[in-house]
């Protein structure tokens, strides 16, 4: 795994489609592995990426690092669940965000109220950056995928 982006495969993401985030949203690159994560803020939703819930704490963990680097604190995914049961996997801050989460979506629970994810401290990488990608650079890290 990845120590500065959590990650055992360093081209797995985007997820989404690809080529399109690559040539249109802001990476963060990791500076160890090269990984690129999408760390797009959407104007219509105010939010970044990582903000968004995920269907797989594995997925949330892909884009842990963003919210950490965004932060600049350690955060943690939550299991979230609806009251249809539904789970759910968001990535917060801290505990406070969580509370203030909870307390605008009444239909929504956290039973551990801690994370089932998180790294230790924060840390920062020298080499990362935070980019739009270069069509060279999109041509090599599709290519690799």
């Amino acid at each position: 795994m990845c120590e500065e982006c959590y990650s055992d495969e360093n081209r797995i993401t985007p997820l989404l489609n690809p080529l399109d985030c690559l040539e249109n949203h802001t990476q963060y690159i990791c500076g160890t592995c090269g990984r690129c994560i999408c760390i797009e803020h959407d104007p219509n939703r105010g939010l970044q990426r990582w903000n968004f819930p995920f269907k797989s704490l594995e997925i949330a963990k892909l884009y842990l690092r963003t919210a950490d680097y965004t932060t600049k604190k350690s955060c943690g995914i939550y299991e979230i669940e609806n009251s249809k049961g539904r789970v759910a996997y968001k990535i917060f801050a801290g505990n406070e965000d969580l509370h203030l989460f909870l307390k605008k979506n009444k239909d929504k629970k956290c039973k551990q109220m801690t994370p089932v994810f998180a790294v230790g401290e924060y840390k920062e990488y020298p080499h990362a950056e935070v980019r739009k990608l270069t069509s060279g650079e999109i041509k090599q890290y599709m290519s690799e995928r």
